[in-house]
């Protein structure tokens, strides 16, 4: 039968278990929209942040279409 031939220190059996600890993502609800959030970031969807709206998320979804159109007019030609 197999023996270890010296002991394991408390360090590297403590490491073994390491991914034990992890824990799920929290995650909080927009006041403003309902969606589901980080914790102290700003909402994707509605750009608010504690009752201020930082980013203009119309004007950001508006470039992006642009974006994405002027992208396949140029692999049209």
């Amino acid at each position: 039968m197999a023996v270890p031939k010296k002991r394991k220190t408390s360090t590297r059996g403590k490491q073994g278990r390491s991914h034990d600890g992890l824990e799920a993502i929290s995650l909080s609800k927009c006041p403003k929209c309902g969606d589901p959030i980080l914790p102290h970031t700003v909402c994707q969807t509605c750009g608010h942040y504690r009752g201020k709206e930082l980013i203009h998320v119309e004007t950001k979804l508006d470039k992006k279409i642009k974006k994405e159109a002027k992208k396949k007019e140029q692999q049209e030609e």
